[in-house]
């Protein structure tokens, strides 16, 4: 964007009834530490960086979205995907701090997860190498 640099923040928020149990779960997942803690806003960033984060707020309202997709129910709107050495290693660790597997698996060198609040997030392996 016209004007921006290294230095302007940027980051993707998501939505839970609980901000700060999400933003725990992320920080443990990606060995990220807390950097903003509000009441409804909390945030989570590589250790040493503030200007990549991940952010939770607050919402009332929050359904947790079904996968796959199922009409008539929440549809997930975005999802994380993170690159890891090991795939079982991820996923044992993941589990280890509150994710869990989801059951529909549509690649063999992907696993699909879900956060404590329902969002799936990807854990995949680069298959050039």
């Amino acid at each position: 964007m016209l004007g921006r640099n290294s230095s302007h923040f940027w980051g993707v928020v998501l939505e839970a009834r609980e901000p700060l149990e999400l933003a725990r779960f992320y920080a443990a997942l990606m060995e990220w530490e807390i950097v903003k803690d509000e009441p409804d806003f909390v945030g989570v960033a590589p250790m040493g960086s503030h200007v990549e984060y991940l952010a939770v707020q607050r919402s009332a309202g929050y359904e947790r979205p079904t996968w796959p997709d199922e009409a008539g129910h929440q549809q997930m709107m975005m999802h994380l995907d993170i690159e890891v050495p090991d795939l079982e290693r991820a996923v044992t660790a993941a589990v280890s701090v509150g994710a869990t597997e989801a059951a529909h698996q549509p690649q063999k060198s992907v696993r699909v997860m879900i956060d404590p609040a329902g969002h799936p997030f990807c854990l995949y392996v680069d298959g050039s190498s």
